[in-house]
């Protein structure tokens, strides 16, 4: 079975959520019919993983970063953190109390430890902030996992 971690892009514009959500589809394919997601389930990017691997019949491990983390996320995709959470084969809790740029590459570190490959979705810029995607592609680079960038064509960044 492939384990199959994934740091991406929050807030995507709807248009680019649909590109996103085909490319990845299409990746995980190639990995059929084991496939592992890790991911923290995150707006944007981890969302959309999370549900491409259950769609496809993988096994989804939801890493938590923080007691926080939930509160810390959009409002409006509270609903589907919930039923993803709820569908994780395995659910890893870190000790964090709040939700930080911190806990954030920790949790990801975490991820990394027990996956084969990051699928990263990237535009290719640099971090806008500690933890972001740039620094988790730098971090899945340096212990020389395999790194898979996913930005399809067409795609853009608020």
């Amino acid at each position: 079975m492939v384990r199959i971690a994934v740091s991406g892009h929050r807030g995507l514009p709807d248009e680019t959520a649909v590109l996103v959500d085909r490319a990845v589809r299409e990746a995980l394919a190639e990995y059929r019919p084991d496939i592992s997601g890790l991911s923290c389930l995150a707006d944007g990017a981890d969302q959309i993983f999370a549900r491409g691997v259950l769609d496809l019949g993988g096994v989804l491990e939801a890493v938590i970063p923080a007691k926080e983390y939930r509160d810390g996320l959009p409002s409006e995709c509270h609903a589907a953190y919930d039923e993803l959470l709820s569908r994780a084969l395995r659910v890893h809790r870190l000790d964090f109390v709040e939700s930080t740029s911190e806990s954030h590459m920790t949790a990801s570190a975490r991820m990394f430890d027990d996956a084969d490959v990051l699928f990263a979705v990237w535009d290719g810029q640099p971090a806008r902030g500690y933890g972001g995607t740039a620094d988790m592609v730098a971090e899945a680079r340096g212990r020389e996992m395999s790194v898979r960038v996913i930005w399809p064509e067409g795609a853009r960044r608020d």
